[in-house]
């Protein structure tokens, strides 16, 4: 875990003295995390599949798949997947499209996953919540028993956390903030 978060630091986190960087929900923030520069990134993507394996097994989960919504969860959960299969404890990937496909089966969620089966949401990074919350609505709607959310970093801004789980999903954060801000 200490190489994945030293990762984050020098890849993706940027910190000013000042709210400079404009987030998703229109409010300025004194920090910033492009989780792309690590989930997209050989390493990062190989210990992001441990880390993530690892808390599913200590938390003793049995999804039978792991997501999100496009296009955070989406290297997450293929990582989780990949590791999965090399620890001989297969769990499969699905993702989670914004709208439904608008050809095809116009799917909203690609994979091997139905109703009553159990998966586990994931996603990079989490401010208010939002994204996590829509896969989690997706999910819902097709039936799937979610076990809980799983965010590689909670900014412990905007009450994310605290929005996700009002929706009765646990989450589980592998880092926070304050693992980056206070050093």
């Amino acid at each position: 875990m200490h190489k994945l978060k030293k990762l984050i630091k020098t890849r993706c986190f940027k910190k000013t003295a000042t709210p400079s960087f404009q987030l998703t929900s229109g409010k300025k923030s004194c920090f910033y995390f492009n989780m792309k520069k690590v989930t997209y990134f050989p390493e990062g993507e190989v210990l992001i599949g441990q880390v993530v394996y690892d808390k599913i097994q200590e938390l003793n989960l049995k999804p039978k798949a792991i997501g999100g919504l496009t296009m955070g969860a989406d290297p997450i959960a293929i990582v989780a997947s990949f590791t999965s299969f090399l620890r001989d404890n297969p769990i499969e990937a699905f993702s989670i499209r914004k709208e439904p496909k608008a050809h095809g089966m116009r799917l909203q969620i690609e994979g091997n996953i139905e109703s009553g089966d159990s998966v586990i949401i994931v996603d990079d990074v989490v401010t208010t919540g939002k994204s996590t919350m829509q896969a989690i609505d997706i999910t819902r709607k097709h039936g799937v028993n979610i076990l809980c959310a799983i965010i590689l970093i909670d900014r412990c801004e905007e009450n994310g956390r605290q929005n996700i789980e009002s929706k009765g999903i646990k989450v589980y954060s592998i880092f926070t903030i304050h693992d980056f801000e206070l050093e």
